[in-house]
């Protein structure tokens, strides 16, 4: 007579994975990672170097086998958002890197009905609602249906847990039939509705409960306190070339922060182009701006120290990357800091994946949240 064993975790797929970063907040809420992906090997270094273990497969996702994976409760896929975000071209799902979507479900599609993951979830920037007219994201969500999957749609900002502010879009895949919950809830805005109201689109409202409401402030408390005469804080010139590209209303609320005498305050600037011409745009809010792969100068976030009548700046380093993605215990000694802030830049929020999981994923691959009439029929 054959012993099974069960797993005491359910298990998980990680495409696009990147450094690791969903696999935290997945792993703080009981899964486990039985193998990820990702095409770079920079990103695949420190993901090893922060887990230990050899999951990870390095190589791009066309070639992956579907028949060698692993069977599994959940595929988590943050496929890429370069076509699709605001700093993209915004060729949609078409476009050369965000394509790597439809790889993703033919692996899903190559699996047989039977042992494919019983839920998955999506991760993109929030642009794909509107990408072509919210077509794209149409698209994807009948690829889901014709794999089996009903999808929920959610928008959560990792300001309700972090102080930076990182919108994105997640789409929750369930084979099973899912309880519908009540309309309105703070992660499906409104701008959903056009989809969970279209007739041709197998959907569903998972019931949640209420998520943190968004922080104000904090963002002093994950940057690095450098020394005064740290290299890294610019010097006069620049200081006054940052100072003299700013509007008036900017300067002058620069001035009022640097005036103060209690302590120090702080924030963070982007460059921007304003008919035709560079400039610098500081946040009004001790929040953080959207982290960015630092690819150029317009991506670049600088850190803003104001306050006993100075004025500090310099760029924002690896460390506080990692900080403000809600991840600052990750291993990140020995790398470049341009390599780590590439790799956070171009990641998901380590807490917004973790209150997703263990409110929603982990219930789900449960089968705590399929339909009550599903529930009975299978209990005659």
């Amino acid at each position: 007579m054959s012993v099974i064993q069960l797993r005491s975790r359910p298990q998980v797929l990680e495409f696009f994975a990147g450094v690791g970063l969903a696999r935290m907040g997945l792993d703080a809420a009981g899964f486990e990672t039985a193998w990820a992906n990702d095409i770079s090997p920079d990103k695949a270094e420190m993901y090893r170097a922060q887990f230990g273990d050899d999951v990870m497969v390095v190589g791009d996702v066309n070639d992956v086998d579907a028949a060698k994976l692993p069977r599994v409760d959940l595929a988590w896929a943050s496929s890429p958002c370069t076509d699709l975000s605001l700093a993209g071209n915004r060729t949609g799902l078409a476009g050369t890197e965000s394509s790597a979507f439809y790889a993703f479900t033919g692996i899903l599609r190559a699996i047989a009905e039977d042992d494919r993951p019983k839920a998955l979830v999506l991760e993109n920037v929030i642009g794909l609602s509107t990408s072509h007219g919210g077509d794209d994201l149409t698209a994807a969500i009948k690829e889901f249906n014709e794999l089996g999957y009903s999808v929920d749609i959610l928008a959560i900002d990792a300001r309700r847990f972090v102080p930076q502010s990182r919108p994105r879009m997640f789409l929750v895949g369930s084979l099973e039939p899912i309880e519908t919950a009540e309309v309105e809830h703070p992660l499906r805005p409104g701008w959903t509705e056009a989809f969970f109201g279209d007739p041709t689109l197998l959907m569903h409202r998972a019931p949640l409960p209420t998520p943190p409401a968004h922080v104000t402030d904090g963002l002093g408390d994950t940057l690095e306190r450098l020394d005064n005469d740290d290299p890294r804080w610019w010097d006069e010139d620049r200081v006054a070339a940052f100072l003299g590209s700013m509007s008036e209303v900017q300067r002058s609320r620069l001035e009022q922060l640097r005036k103060q005498s209690r302590r120090y305050q702080w924030r963070t600037a982007y460059r921007r182009t304003r008919g035709g011409i560079p400039v610098w745009e500081m946040r009004p809010d001790a929040v953080s701006g959207c982290l960015r792969t630092p690819r150029g100068g317009s991506s670049k976030q600088a850190v803003v120290r104001m306050g006993y009548g100075k004025l500090s700046i310099r760029w924002m380093t690896g460390a506080e990357y990692a900080s403000l993605m809600g991840a600052a215990e990750y291993k990140i000694d020995g790398f470049r800091d341009s390599q780590v802030q590439f790799a956070f830049g171009d990641a998901v929020a380590v807490p917004a994946v973790g209150w997703l999981a263990e409110h929603y994923l982990k219930p789900l691959v449960r089968g705590e949240l399929t339909a009550q009439s599903d529930r009975e029929s299978k209990a005659q």
